[in-house]
């Protein structure tokens, strides 16, 4: 079995992120879910630094679900971050969030997101928003390595 992460999911909320990995796992949506609970961490993870200092731009996420208010560094701030780098530019970024902020919704298209969710309150309607999600993405999407972007920016330029 591969050791590749799927899927990472930022989320501080302990009941949020429970409930994300179990509907992703009940629907067999993903092998391996990483989940970080800040900002900060979150870029560690995707830039390998810090404590991820071990992991290699090789071993990319093939989706991130990001939650925008989180502590240390704001979702916005690691959607800045994932867009403005050529290793992580090409990883679609799903913001799955409780804020029915307008701003945001602009905001994160702005920055480049892949799609804007907002968290039902509703245990079974969170649960098929997270299945929504996780078919679309894993499943259906067809998206390039972020090795596969790096080179064919790299022929272009």
């Amino acid at each position: 079995m591969s050791h590749e992460v799927e899927i990472l999911l930022v989320e501080d909320s302990p009941e949020d992120a429970e409930l994300t990995i179990r509907a992703l796992r009940r629907n067999k949506l993903a092998n391996e879910i990483h989940h970080v609970e800040d900002g900060v961490e979150a870029l560690d993870f995707l830039f390998c630094r810090g404590a991820y200092a071990d992991r290699t731009f090789t071993q990319l996420p093939k989706l991130v679900l990001l939650d925008l208010k989180l502590p240390k560094a704001s979702g916005m701030e690691v959607l800045r971050a994932i867009r403005a780098d050529e290793r992580t530019k090409a990883i679609p970024v799903v913001v799955f969030t409780s804020s029915k902020e307008e701003r945001d919704l602009i905001d994160g298209y702005k920055l480049g997101v892949n799609a804007y969710a907002q968290k039902p309150v509703d245990f079974e309607q969170f649960s098929s928003t997270v299945r929504q999600i996780g078919m679309f993405w894993m499943l259906v999407n067809q998206a390039p390595t972020s090795a596969t972007f790096v080179a064919s920016k790299t022929q272009s330029a």
